[in-house]
């Protein structure tokens, strides 16, 4: 028995070639559906993950972007920590950049309590979206354990990762993690 998996796509949604996408097809993982995916407000997703997380315990949550946001902000606020198993979260987008105000006010400041589940945060050295320096510093803030994934842009379908193998590999460790430790 495997622990239900959550993706949780960033801004925009994870379009059919993103590695969130493919995964969800060849694996059968549940996507959080938004109201609004391009004009994303924090609260209604939060709302969204609660009840995704309630619907699914022991979930693994797999986050993208403006979803690593999302979950550092949920699990500052839900009362249902205990029922996430685990996270991978990938390429965190900066939502405190001047030239992000506009669209995600909502999102800033972004939340930095140490997650209250294990956690690993994939960046990238050269990600248009938040530079490695931030990335590092919210990995040690939300006590995530730090996977430098070298020149690979936002991590994302422009990156030409296909499936992105290591991503998943990161992802069977924190599954098989679970099965042999437990939380």
């Amino acid at each position: 028995m495997t622990a239900p998996v959550l993706l949780l796509p960033g801004w925009h949604n994870s379009g059919p070639d993103h590695w969130q996408s493919r995964w969800q097809l060849a694996h059968g993982y549940t996507r959080v559906e938004q109201y609004n995916w391009d004009w994303p407000l924090r609260g209604d997703w939060m709302m969204q993950l609660e009840e995704a997380v309630l619907a699914n315990p022991g979930a693994v949550l797999v986050a993208h972007s403006l979803g690593c946001v999302l979950v550092a902000a949920w699990a500052a606020h839900s009362l249902n920590t205990h029922l996430v198993k685990a996270a991978l979260l990938v390429a965190p987008a900066d939502v405190e950049r001047a030239e992000m105000q506009h669209m995600l006010h909502s999102w800033s400041p972004i939340l930095r309590g140490r997650l209250p589940f294990r956690s690993v945060l994939a960046i990238s050295r050269n990600d248009p979206y938040c530079s490695f320096m931030r990335a590092s510093a919210l990995a040690q803030a939300w006590g995530a354990r730090m996977v430098d994934c070298g020149m690979s842009g936002h991590i994302n379908a422009d990156a030409k990762l296909g499936d992105w193998p290591e991503g998943l590999a990161l992802l069977q460790d924190l599954l098989e993690e679970e099965l042999t430790h437990g939380h």
